[in-house]
């Protein structure tokens, strides 16, 4: 994203700058679909080598699985070469969770290693019998994952079980044989946009891990317009109830009267950051919508309330940008349909992004 454009210049025209984020390029109105990308480098992308890379694992452990509360059937789970995995990050390949999940089942007592609790931490062999919830011992397959994206509603929360009732984005996702679907991030009731659910629970915690570096970029209106001192406050970073918070890049749209829209990008999405950071100058934000995660756009083509999946080749390139491994089902294979909607849901749902290298070799 660019910075903020002076009065005079046509504010709908977004234009990447040459150090910013990686970005989508939106036509349509504010908070319309992605219909492009722009690569871009900067601190909104994969963090530059200063650091050694994101390595994948020598060795897959046995992953561990089954049922989650009743049902006597042991769940599939990926078969590991080599031994001595970290129990947690075993049960997060094996899709049950993200590794945080795995970590408090574990810590609840839920898993058992050769019939005694396991504890935080522990590394797991493949001669090992690890149980979940006391379910039959597991039984070793070949992993394949799947990812959806989902256009959410506001209204809808993000939690498998609300006490009040309220509906849920687990509704209505595909039935799995084994394993389960696993929100990568959140977005608050009152937000809508962009949410990816995996299979994977080693991917969720690579997409979500701040050590990984992907952004995130927001489409908001609010009731008011930012002067330019104070777009350049909220770049360099406000304190904010002891804690400092920033975007990474923020760019006016367009707007009139009391009703203003900006996009904005930010490398974590803390609980309700954005709209903080909209109230430490004075604005209330009226509407939040993501449009993009990482190199991930939210495609013109998905509705409101709508689930699509995304296809192999766009899995391969992910997979490769965050240095994991993959096997992919056949039901990701997306063919090539007759109608226009069809093909438009076969297209990608990628951007160009900094370290993403679309048409390299399959990955296996």
């Amino acid at each position: 994203m660019t910075k903020h454009q002076p009065r005079g210049k046509k504010k709908s025209q977004l234009k990447p700058r040459a150090k910013g984020s990686a970005q989508g390029t939106y036509k349509g109105g504010p908070g319309g679909d992605v219909r492009s990308g722009a690569k871009a480098g900067g601190r909104s992308g994969v963090k530059p080598t200063g650091k050694p890379p994101l390595q994948t694992p020598a060795d897959l452990a046995l992953a561990a699985a089954t049922q989650r509360v009743a049902g006597g059937e042991a769940a599939d789970v990926p078969q590991a070469p080599m031994a001595g995995e970290r129990l947690q990050k075993v049960l997060a390949q094996a899709g049950l969770g993200s590794r945080r999940d795995m970590e408090r089942w574990i810590a609840a007592g839920r898993v058992m290693v050769n019939g005694e609790r396991a504890e935080l931490g522990q590394r797991v062999l493949r001669s090992d019998r690890v149980q979940v919830d006391g379910g039959k011992p597991l039984r070793a397959v070949a992993a394949n994952h799947r990812v959806l994206l989902i256009n959410k509603n506001e209204g809808v929360v993000c939690t498998r079980r609300d006490p009040e009732g309220r509906d849920n984005v687990f509704r209505g996702l595909p039935r799995l044989k084994t394993g389960r679907w696993i929100s990568v991030g959140r977005l608050d009731i009152n937000s809508s946009g962009l949410l990816l659910m995996c299979t994977d629970g080693e991917l969720a915690n690579r997409m979500m891990h701040p050590s990984t570096g992907l952004d995130r970029e927001y489409a908001v209106r609010v009731n008011g317009e930012l002067e330019d001192a104070a777009i350049a406050r909220l770049i360099k970073g406000v304190e904010i109830e002891g804690e400092k918070h920033a975007f990474s890049d923020l760019r006016y749209f367009n707007g009139s009267g009391m009703n203003h829209w900006y996009h904005v990008v930010l490398m974590e999405g803390k609980n309700r950051e954005v709209r903080r950071l909209f109230e430490s100058e004075g604005l209330q934000v009226s509407r939040l919508k993501r449009v993009r995660y990482g190199p991930v756009m939210l495609p013109p083509w998905l509705s409101r309330g709508e689930i699509g999946e995304m296809n192999a080749d766009d899995m391969r390139a992910l997979y490769r940008l965050l240095n994991l491994p993959v096997r992919l089902p056949r039901s990701v294979q997306v063919r090539q349909g007759n109608s226009e909607r069809e093909r438009k849901r076969a297209r990608s749902v990628l951007i160009p992004y900094p370290g993403l290298t679309p048409g390299g070799p399959p990955v296996s």
